[in-house]
Parts: C-alpha cells; structure tokens; sequence
C-alpha cells in the first residue's frame, strides 16, 4: 500500500522534525499536539529549518511553500483518522505513550500502522495496550531529524512482517537508512550512547576536568562531532535521565545508574538547549 499520509503526534523538536522529513519528501503530513501555541512554535521552526536549507542552496523558496502546504496543524487526534502511518513523538514518558496508543487505536484506520519515536520504550508494552499489537513498531528518528541519516526499526515481540515493510517503505521515502533493532531497553544507539554521556557526567562531577575539556578531548581524542556534555545539552538533560533510567529499570545493572550530578540538574530545571542552560549556557 502507497504511503500518502503520514501523522505525527507531538509537535516538539522530534516531531516537527519528522514532519518536516516528510513534507520535503513531498508527503503529506498531519501534525496534532495538545497545544495550539506549541504548533504555532513547531511551524516557525520548520519554516527556519527550510530557511537554512535554502541558503546552503539546497531549496528554492517554492520549494519551502510547498513544503510547508504539505503540513496540517491541529489539536484534535481524530485528524489522524486517515493516515497510513502514524508516528507517536510525544514525551518520554510510559503512561503518557501507553495512553496515546490506546487512543490512536481507537481513531486510525484498521489498516493504519502506529510507530513510536521513542528512544528506550518497550514497543512491546506499548503494542500491548491496542487491539492491533501486530501494527505498532518503532521508527526512532536522531536529532536533528532533517540532517541525521539513521532510524532504529524496532520490532516488538508482536510487530509482522508487513508492519516492518510498510515502516520500512517509510523510511525509505524520507531518503534514511533503517537499521532492524530487536526490542530492548534503550534498543542499539541508546544503549551504548547514554551511558557514554552519563559517564561524561561523573567526569564532570568529580572534578576530572571541566566541562569545555571533557568535550574537547572526545572532540580531539575520539573524533567525535560534538562533546558528550554538549550532545546532553542538544538531546535535554531530561531525556538522557529518561533513558539512563529505562535502562537501569530493564536491565538492573549498575553501571546504568545515572550520575546524580545529571540528577539534580533535572531538578532544577537545568535541561540544556531548550531551557537555554545545562552543562553549557546558551542565549
């Protein structure tokens, strides 16, 4: 089955980014959050997202306009009801997800296939709470979205042949590379990225260097990008602590405990980028 329309559920920095994938791919896309102001702020992002595309000339302003026609904004789930593919970009959060899916279960079509965005979640679990567990897989998309090649399928222990085909085919047209992940807590990236940064952090904690330095000597000693503080930053504090601790919870080893450093700048509300300050500042 031709995939026409994709949904995607959150407007957040994942979401507006999966939306926008699409859209410059030339699908079309119905994007919900519960929020009328946060579409309000995913549509600006995206026009600046094209903005920057355009000025590497790699996009002409037709081009942006019709990307930008290809997204509907809405606040009511029931818009999703004629997607081929949903995709759940919501918060990190099981009980959050666990509701949403019972949800879409509810509006998509029967022939609909529900994807999860998230980045350690049982697909299995979250199979579980519809009527079409067979349906639902995770299609985990890197941030940025519009520049990042990967996204981890993850088959639960229900997901079919032709669900992981059709997520498969999704991908594909969006120009990314799927690699197939087993479920398990944190799946492949996660598992072995996270407590790479959470060791970063007990660096930082215990006075091993500063934070500039740590991300200088794996920027200079490891070839890496961007620092593991700075990624933090990128990714939210709240979410690597997430992910630490879906990891810790799955697998009940020690080395996944999260530096209480990261801790307690989560509770003070320290997230990184989006809260303009985590390990680093920013305006």
């Amino acid at each position: 089955m031709d995939i026409k329309t994709i949904g995607v559920v959150g407007s957040g920095t994942m979401g507006n980014g999966i939306a926008q994938a699409f859209a410059v791919a030339g699908v079309d896309v119905v994007m919900t959050d519960i929020a009328a102001e946060a579409l309000v702020r995913a549509m600006a992002s995206v026009s600046g997202s094209l903005d920057r595309l355009i000025k590497k000339e790699k996009m002409d302003d037709a081009q942006k306009a019709a990307a930008l026609a290809r997204i509907e904004t809405s606040t009511d789930l029931n818009s999703l009801a004629q997607c081929d593919v949903i995709i759940e970009a919501a918060t990190e959060n099981l009980s959050v997800k666990l509701k949403l899916f019972a949800q879409l279960d509810d509006i998509a079509r029967a022939d609909a296939v529900l994807a999860s965005n998230t980045s350690s979640i049982s697909i299995t679990k979250l199979a579980a709470a519809t009527r079409r567990p067979q349906q639902v897989i995770g299609m985990h998309f890197f941030n940025p979205v519009p520049l990042m090649g990967l996204v981890e399928l993850i088959r639960g222990l229900q997901t079919s042949d032709a669900t992981h085909a059709r997520a498969e085919a999704a991908v594909a047209l969006v120009g990314k590379t799927a690699v197939q992940v087993r479920n398990s807590p944190g799946f492949v990236v996660n598992r072995m990225l996270c407590p790479m940064i959470n060791e970063a952090v007990f660096a930082l904690q215990e006075g091993l260097a500063t934070a500039e330095e740590i991300d200088t000597a794996m920027c200079l000693g490891a070839n890496h990008p961007i620092g593991p503080l700075a990624l933090c930053d990128l990714i939210g504090l709240d979410v690597q602590l997430a992910v630490m601790q879906v990891l810790f919870e799955g697998f009940k080893d020690p080395k996944y405990r999260a530096a209480p450093l990261l801790v307690e700048m989560v509770e003070a509300g320290y997230l990184g980028r989006k809260s303009g300050r985590g390990f680093f500042s920013y305006d």
